[in-house]
C-alpha cells in the first residue's frame, strides 16, 4: 500500500543543503526495507517555496490537499510559512512534521496538528544557561540578528533576571555590520558572547571579531545556530579561539556515512565543489521526518486499514484518520540519523529534543597539551623577578631570573606551553581608580593585554571581583620591617649586667646586715663562748668567741662565694642566721649563673617599637607601604581600630609615607626613622641580605600569592592543577630555599653558643689584678704598721726602711744598735721556722725583713729582664750590647751583704 506525503522545501541556494537527496535516500531506504507484516510504501512529493510569505504558502497547500497525503514535512527555514502550514493542517487534521525552529510567538492552537524534530526555544535557552553556569561565566553579551531572538531565548533572559547576573543585549542594524557592537563589547570587558543568527551571519560576526583582535582565549563565543558544523572558519580561528556550538547530527548512525558519501557525490556532480563541510541539519531532519511518518503509519495500519482522501481548501471535509495518526506519532519509537526520540511519547515539541543527546562542538579544547604562547605581565621585585647582572647579553625571557621565573618554567614544562615575559607599564601591582578602572597588572589583565600575571601577587577579595586567581603558591602575611637598634656591646664589666644596680646594692646591704646580726647573735649567745685550752687547768677561766668583727664579716663572704671559712657556728641562733644566708646565696648564685651566659653572648636589640600597636601609638617613627599594593588595600579596608588609625596616619601624612617600590622602602628604613609594612616573605628575604634589618612583632594577617588571569580564563583550572602538582612534589619549597637562603645574615632563630672574648670577661681579670694590687698594698701597710708598733714596744728604732734597690746592709746596720749576729746565726735564723737564739723575737723580725728584701730584689730583677727581652725584639743588634752592660750594672747594685747585722741590745 502506498502512502503519499508532501515535502515543502525553501532552500534557495545553488547547490542546495541536501534536502532533496535526503528525501530520495529516505524513500529508497524505507521501500527497500519493508517489514514482513507491513506492505506500507512511501512516496514523497516535493514542493518549493520561493519566499517566506503567507499567500504563496497557502497556494502551495491548496495544491497539495487535492492529491491526498498522510503528512506534510517542512519547510526548514521559513517560520511564517511553517505557521501557515500548521494552521491549514490543523483544520484538515493532517499531521505536520516541522523541521525548523519554532515560530515566535508560540501559537498554542497549532500544536494539535504538528510535531517538531527541531529543538524548542525553551530547551535551547536552558542549554545555553546550563553551559554558562558550568563554565562559571557571570556576565554575557547577546548579539541578535532579528528582534525575535528575545522571544526565542526568553528562558535565558529570565535566568539572568532571576540570578541578577548581567546580560547585555545588542541588535544588529539593517546593514548587519557587527563592528560597532563588537567594539562596545570589548570596551565593556565582556568575555562571553552569545550569537543568535544563522550560520552565514554568525560567520561574518566571527570574522570581524578576528579582525578586531577578539579571537583570543579570553573571549568565548556561543552560537545558537544548529548548522554550526557547516561553518568554514579556517581563516577565522587560531590556536586560542574558543567557539562553542550545537549539533544534533547522530554521526554514529549506520546510514550516516552513506548519506555523507551520496551528498558529496551529488554536490560534485552539480556544483563541482562541496559548498559545506557536512550535511545541514535540515537535510538530516528531513530524512528523519520521513522515517517518523512511515513508522507511525505502519503502527496505525496494523490496527486498522487506513487510506488517503483528497481534500480541498474550500471544503470543510477533514481526513478521518488524522487524529489517530497524530496519536501514533506521539508514541512512535524509532532510531533516526539526527537524534534518538527514546521511549517517551512525542506529546510536546520539546520531547523530541533531549539535552543528553546534544553534541557540543568547540574549536578549542583546553587540556594538558595546549601548545601556544602566553603573555605574562610581571613586575621587577626581588627575589621573584629580577634582571640578570649582564641582562644586556641576553634576549627575551633569558634576561630575567628569580623565583617566579623558575616557577613559570616548571609550570610551562608541566602544561606544555610557552610564555613571553612583559614588564607592567606603570610598575604597579594594581589598585582601583575613582573612575572604576584599575592600574598595574590588574588593569592589564582586565584590558586583555596579558594572559597571566605572575609575581608576588596577593590574592584579595577586591581583585577577585575583576580577575581570576589560581590556588596560592605561597602563604604569607603583612609584617613590619625596621632597622636594627643594638644596645651597648658587652663591656669589661658586663658580668655585672645579670643584676641591676639596685639588686647589687641590696645584696651589699644584706651582706652587712647578716654580718652585724651574726656578730650580735654570737656575742649574746653563751654557746658561742668556749675555752680554747681545755687541758690546762690554769687557763680554764679563759673564754673566747670565734665571731670577732673580722670573722663576722668574713663568714658571709665564704658562704656567698660557696667556699668554706672553717668557722663553724655553735649556737642555734648563729646556725639559723647561717642557714638563711646560705639559702639566700643559693637563689642569688643560681639566678646569676642562669642569666650570665645570655648577657655575655647576646648583643641585645633595643627596639623602640615591638608591635603594630606601639607603631600606631607614636609619631616619632614614620611608617608606610607600597602605593597601590595589596598591603595598602588591607589597611584601607580594615575595620580593626589600630589598623584604621595607622591608615589615617599614612593617608594624611605629608610628605607621603608611601613608596613606589620595595627598594625605595628599604632605603628609607636604613636612612631614616621609618618602618616599612610589607609581606613577610619579602621581609625574610631582605633580612637575609642586610643584617641591619629586623622584623618587628608577628604577622598582621594571613594571605597568599597567586597567579592572576582575566575573568573566565580557560587556563585557570589547569594552572591550578599544575601548582598543586608542584607543591606535592616539593618543587616550590626547593625553589624558595634556592632564592631565600643565599643571604649573608644568619637566621634570627640561630642562637648557637659563641666563644667568649676578652670584651666579654675582661672585667674579671681587671678585678683580679686590682685585688692582687690591693692585697700587696695592704700587706705592705700591715708590715709597716706591725714593725713600727713592735719598735715602740721593744724599743727598736728604725730610722728608715731600705726598700729601694740601691739600699745596702750598711744602711740597716746604721739604724740599729751594737748587738751583732754572726753569719752562722743568721743562716740558722733564715733556714728555721723559729729562732734558737735568746733574742729569738728580734731574729724572726729581722728574718722577715730580709725575706721581704729578697722578694723585692727578685721582683725588680724579673722586671729588668722582661724589659731587656722586649727591647731585644724591638731594637737592632747594635743596641743589644748596651742593654747587656746596663743589665750587668743593675745586677751589681742588687748585691746585698750578709756578713754582719746590728741588732738592738734589748733583743
Amino acid at each position: 500500500m502506498l502512502f503519499p506525503s508532501a515535502a515543502i522545501l525553501d532552500d534557495q541556494s545553488d547547490c542546495g543543503r541536501g534536502e532533496r537527496l535526503a528525501l530520495a535516500l529516505a524513500r529508497e531506504n524505507i521501500n527497500n526495507n519493508i517489514e514482513g507484516g507491513s506492505q506500507a510504501r512511501v512516496e514523497v512529493d516535493v514542493y518549493e517555496l520561493q519566499k517566506d510569505s503567507q499567500y504563496e504558502t497557502t497556494d502551495t497547500m491548496c495544491q497539495i490537499l487535492p492529491k491526498g497525503v498522510v503528512s506534510v514535512i517542512g519547510p526548514a527555514s521559513s517560520p511564517a510559512s511553517a505557521s501557515t502550514i500548521s494552521h491549514i493542517c490543523g483544520e484538515k487534521e493532517i499531521p505536520h512534521v516541522k523541521i525548523g525552529p519554532e515560530e515566535t510567538p508560540k501559537l498554542p492552537y497549532l500544536r494539535f496538528a504538528s510535531v517538531t524534530l527541531y529543538p524548542s526555544n525553551e530547551d535551547m535557552s536552558l542549554a545555553i544557561g546550563s553551559i554558562l553556569r558550568s563554565f562559571g561565566y557571570p556576565t554575557a553579551s547577546l548579539i541578535c540578528a532579528k528582534a525575535e531572538c528575545l522571544l526565542r531565548l526568553e528562558e535565558l533572559v529570565r535566568h539572568f533576571l532571576i540570578s541578577r547576573e548581567t546580560l547585555s543585549v545588542r541588535m544588529l542594524d539593517d546593514s548587519l555590520d557587527p563592528t560597532p557592537l563588537l567594539k562596545e563589547i570589548r570596551d565593556d570587558k565582556v568575555a562571553t558572547i552569545i550569537i543568535d543568527a544563522n550560520a552565514s551571519i554568525s560567520y561574518q560576526i566571527l570574522r570581524k571579531a578576528n579582525e578586531l583582535g577578539m579571537m583570543t582565549a579570553f573571549y568565548k563565543y556561543i552560537l545558537t545556530t544548529m548548522d554550526f558544523p557547516l561553518l568554514k572558519m579556517d581563516d577565522v580561528v587560531n590556536d586560542q579561539s574558543n567557539i562553542l556550538g550545537f549539533s544534533m547530527l547522530n554521526r554514529t548512525h549506520p546510514f550516516f556515512s552513506e548519506f555523507i558519501r551520496s551528498l558529496n557525490l551529488s554536490w560534485r556532480e552539480g556544483c563541482h565543489i562541496s559548498p559545506y563541510p557536512g550535511p545541514a541539519l535540515s537535510s538530516a531532519l528531513m530524512f528523519d521526518g520521513v522515517h517518523v511518518v512511515v513508522g507511525a503509519v505502519r503502527e496505525l495500519n496494523r490496527s486498522q486499514e487506513i487510506g488517503v482522501k483528497p481534500l480541498s481548501c474550500t471544503s470543510p471535509l477533514i481526513w478521518q484518520h488524522g487524529t489517530s495518526l497524530m496519536n501514533y506519532l506521539r508514541m512512535v519509537h524509532t532510531q533516526t540519523s539526527s537524534t534518538r526520540t527514546g521511549s517517551s511519547p512525542i506529546s510536546q515539541p520539546k520531547t523530541l529534543f533531549y539535552l543528553a543527546a546534544l553534541t557540543v562542538f568547540t574549536l578549542l579544547t583546553f587540556n594538558k597539551s595546549f601548545l601556544f604562547s602566553l603573555v605574562v605581565t610581571t613586575i621587577l621585585e626581588n627575589p621573584y623577578v629580577m634582571r640578570k647582572s649582564n641582562y644586556q647579553d641576553y634576549q627575551g625571557n633569558d634576561q630575567y631570573e628569580g623565583f617566579c621565573v623558575d616557577m613559570l618554567r616548571e609550570l610551562a614544562g608541566i602544561l606544555k606551553f610557552s610564555f613571553k615575559i612583559k614588564l607592567v607599564d606603570d610598575g604597579l601591582y594594581g589598585a582601583p581608580e575613582p573612575n572604576g578602572s584599575w592600574t598595574g597588572m590588574v588593569g592589564e589583565l582586565i584590558d586583555r593585554k596579558a594572559d597571566l600575571a605572575v609575581a608576588g601577587f596577593t590574592i584579595t577579595s577586591e581583585r577577585e571581583k575583576v580577575i581570576d586567581f589560581s590556588k596560592p603558591f605561597m602563604t604569607l602575611g603583612i609584617s613590619i620591617l625596621y632597622r636594627v637598634h643594638l644596645g651597648r656591646k658587652p663591656g669589661y664589666f658586663s658580668f655585672l649586667d645579670p643584676f641591676s644596680p639596685a639588686v647589687w646594692l641590696f645584696m651589699l646591704l644584706a651582706y652587712l646586715a647578716v654580718s652585724c646580726v651574726l656578730f650580735l647573735a654570737a656575742r649574746l649567745s653563751p654557746y658561742e663562748w668556749y675555752n680554747p685550752y681545755p687541758c690546762f687547768r690554769e687557763r680554764r677561766d679563759i673564754l673566747e668567741n670565734q665571731y670577732t668583727l673580722g670573722n663576722s664579716l668574713w663568714f658571709p663572704v665564704g658562704g656567698f662565694m660557696q667556699q668554706g671559712s672553717e668557722i663553724m657556728p655553735r649556737a642555734l641562733s648563729t646556725r639559723c642566721v647561717s642557714g638563711v644566708w646560705w639559702a639566700f646565696t643559693l637563689i642569688i648564685i643560681s639566678s646569676y649563673t642562669a642569666n650570665l651566659a645570655a648577657f655575655l653572648t647576646v648583643q641585645r636589640m633595643e627596639a623602640p617599637i615591638e608591635s603594630a600597636d606601639d607603631l600606631a601609638d607614636q609619631t616619632n617613627i614614620q611608617y608606610g607601604t607600597i602605593h597601590g599594593g595589596s598591603t595598602m588595600t588591607f589597611f584601607m579596608n580594615s575595620r580593626y581600630q589600630t589598623y584604621q588609625r595607622m591608615w589615617n596616619y599614612m593617608y594624611s601624612k605629608q610628605p607621603s609615607v608611601f613608596v613606589k617600590s620595595t627598594e625605595e622602602g628599604i632605603a628609607r628604613v636604613l636612612n631614616s626613622k621609618y618602618a616599612f609594612l610589607m609581606e613577610s616573605t619579602m621581609n625574610e628575604y631582605y633580612r637575609s641580605l642586610n643584617c641591619n634589618l629586623t622584623q618587628i612583632g608577628g604577622l598582621l594577617d594571613t594571605k597568599g600569592y597567586g597567579i592572576g588571569m582575566p575573568l573566565g580564563s580557560p587556563y585557570r583550572h589547569e594552572i591550578t592543577l599544575g601548582i598543586l602538582q608542584m607543591q606535592e612534589s616539593n618543587r616550590l619549597e626547593i625553589l624558595k630555599r634556592r632564592w631565600w637562603e643565599g643571604g649573608q645574615c644568619p637566621k634570627e632563630e640561630d642562637h648557637r653558643a659563641k666563644g667568649l672574648g676578652m670584651e666579654n670577661i675582661g672585667g674579671i681579670f681587671v678585678v683580679l689584678i686590682c685585688g692582687l694590687i690591693i692585697a700587696v698594698f695592704v700587706a705592705i701597710m700591715e708590715f709597716v704598721w706591725s714593725t713600727r708598733r713592735s719598735a715602740e714596744t721593744d724599743e727598736v728604732i728604725f730610722h728608715h726602711l731600705p726598700l729601694s734597690i740601691s739600699s745596702s746592709s750598711s744602711s740597716i746596720a746604721s739604724a740599729a744598735q751594737r748587738v751583732i749576729l754572726t753569719e752562722s746565726e743568721w743562716s740558722a735564723c733564715v733556714k728555721r721556722s723559729q729562732c734558737l737564739l735568746p733574742n729569738a723575737k728580734m731574729c724572726c723580725r729581722c728574718c722577715c725583713l730580709v725575706s721581704f728584701q729578697h722578694f723585692i730584689n727578685f721582683l725588680f730583677t724579673f722586671l729588668v729582664f722582661l724589659h731587656i727581652y722586649i727591647n731585644l725584639h724591638s731594637r737592632n743588634e747594635s743596641h743589644n750590647k748596651r742593654v747587656e752592660l746596663r743589665s750587668n750594672k743593675y745586677n751589681s747594685l742588687l748585691r746585698i751583704p750578709s756578713k754582719k747585722f746590728l741588732v738592738s741590745e734589748n733583743s
